[in-house]
């Protein structure tokens, strides 16, 4: 049972409280520390090997992104625009939120770098799905008075292990005190499809971020892992046992030394190859032309690189 009202601070919006102050603690002094992983780094190499590769060791920029990702991306910023003006205590109307999203869309959206996967589907309908989601939203949360938000697109940074080997960081969506005293962690999602509850009784994302806020509110602190599947106007939630918790460690611990042992990346065809940025360059997927063509513009790029570098050298050669 939800107690009646959430704490407040004086002058602000009773949903709205600033971050506490002094949050993660620090590393110890003298440990070396390694790669810092993250929720989404760990997926990549479950996913496709080749792609980890491609993208977090050969570091290959990606020049385009798919619609949904694109639509997600505008969403939270205007839910995090949206509590911004909450904690100060002046609640857009609906319509003003969603003519602040019409423009973002305008300012951000590139037909050269966004692609639409799904033949057929007209850009309209990726437009207005983003704003059937806020819409959703807003109408389900106003006044937005329910939770006390504790921190906005909140990074956070922590280790596994107690010598700080194992790093882990993400970015938080919402952090939010409920009024039962419980920390929650709130996702939006604004994808088609919603899990079911067994799936998100083992989400590993949420689930590392409640390991790494444990240290700031405390481990005894209860928490509640939220998603909001926005296109669906639902909310889901779950919770973790602390021997889940230490599990979890664990297993990530044991995935991040796989993934460091790993010499080779082998491609793998999976559900999501048509939205990989590095499809085209794939061996599953690339032609023997398009890999001559991605070879011939590195090679190009690499060598006036080169000769960048030679005429810096002569340069300072001449002072």
């Amino acid at each position: 049972m939800l107690a009646d009202s959430c704490p407040r601070r004086v002058g602000q919006h009773p949903g709205f409280a600033q971050p506490t102050p002094g949050t993660a603690r620090p590393f110890r002094s003298g440990v070396r520390l390694g790669t810092i992983y993250s929720h989404s780094r760990l997926s990549s190499f479950e996913n496709c090997p080749k792609q980890f590769e491609f993208r977090y060791i050969q570091k290959i920029p990606s020049t385009s992104e798919g619609i949904e990702a694109f639509v997600g991306k505008r969403v939270h910023e205007i839910l995090e625009r949206l509590y911004v003006f909450v904690g100060r205590g002046q609640i857009p109307g609906v319509e003003k939120v969603i003519d602040r999203y019409q423009k973002l869309w305008e300012e951000s959206y590139d037909a050269e770098r966004v692609r639409i996967v799904r033949e057929g589907t007209p850009l309209s309908y990726y437009r207005e799905l983003g704003e059937n989601c806020l819409r959703g939203y807003y109408l389900r949360h106003y006044p937005f008075d329910d939770a006390e938000t504790l921190g906005l697109e909140r990074r956070v940074l922590f280790p596994l292990d107690s010598a700080g080997k194992y790093r882990m960081q993400g970015i938080i969506d919402r952090i939010s005190r409920a009024r039962d005293g419980a920390i929650e962690v709130h996702d939006y999602k604004t994808g088609a499809r919603v899990p079911p509850q067994r799936i998100l009784d083992q989400d590993r994302q949420l689930a590392l971020y409640q390991i790494g806020l444990s240290r700031e509110y405390g481990e005894d602190t209860p928490f509640r892992l939220v998603w909001h599947y926005v296109a669906k106007n639902r909310i889901c939630s779950s919770t973790r046992e602390p021997e889940e918790l230490v599990s979890l460690r664990e297993t990530t611990i044991q995935r991040i030394d796989e993934i460091e042992a790993a010499t080779t990346f082998e491609a793998r065809k999976i559900a999501l190859c048509n939205w990989c940025e590095y499809k085209e360059r794939c061996p599953l997927h690339a032609t023997p032309e398009t890999l001559a063509r991605l070879e011939a513009e590195e090679k190009a790029v690499a060598e006036a690189a080169a000769l960048a570098k030679a005429e810096d050298d002569r340069q300072l050669d001449l002072l």
